[in-house]
């Protein structure tokens, strides 16, 4: 397989994955709303940093670890699932009266705030690490350096993610004068925490 069918197959890939909804949209659009477009930028930019260091992990042959060492996968997972799961019930357990600045303190209207909310999240998800150790090798052709074809195909992946955030966050910001009252905003909460929590748990459980 040539270089440039390799880029264009995995990017037709990961374009459907990019565009399933999960955990990183509820997350970028329930930022959005409540903490404004710098912060969700902070989140989109942690999420694909973490997602471009995770291909340069796999092109290295670290997160082969993952794939070997049942115990490191489980540490991993069992550190992203207690992640969620807390930062899932925060959100459900906030008032959602305060106004927008003050809704998770202060530091929630801070792009870095946003930036490691979104890292932290994407480098604890072992399924990322684990979706690119069994995807990249067979978008790599024969004789094609493992660790720059690893980043090119993984700047892909954040190439597309970066196009269909923007799209997310645009919406949420045209229609934040409605979604910003405080019941729209306690409603939106109670949702994305029971959707981060459902996916901690999940995670928890899965095996």
């Amino acid at each position: 397989m040539e270089i440039g069918a390799s880029v264009a197959s995995f990017a037709v890939v990961v374009a459907f994955l990019t565009l399933t909804p999960g955990l990183d949209t509820a997350l970028i659009l329930r930022t959005s709303v409540v903490a404004g477009r710098r912060t969700a930028w902070g989140v989109v930019l942690g999420i694909q940093l973490g997602t471009l260091l995770w291909g340069v992990l796999t092109a290295a042959g670290l997160s082969a670890l993952l794939a070997a060492s049942q115990l490191a996968y489980d540490v991993l997972r069992w550190a992203g699932a207690a992640y969620l799961v807390w930062m899932g019930a925060r959100m459900l357990l906030t008032r959602g009266t305060a106004a927008p600045e003050e809704a998770e303190g202060r530091q929630e209207t801070r792009f870095r705030t946003g930036l490691r909310r979104g890292l932290v999240t994407n480098l604890l998800n072992p399924k990322v690490g684990a979706f690119y150790v069994a995807m990249l090798p067979q978008f790599i052709p024969d004789g094609a350096p493992h660790a720059a074809m690893g980043l090119l195909l993984a700047g892909v992946h954040v190439t597309e993610g970066l196009v269909w955030s923007t799209v997310l966050v645009g919406l949420a910001t045209l229609m934040a004068g409605v979604l910003r009252t405080p019941r729209v905003r306690r409603v939106l909460d109670r949702v994305t925490g029971v959707v981060i929590v459902g996916f901690g748990l999940r995670l928890a459980i899965d095996r």
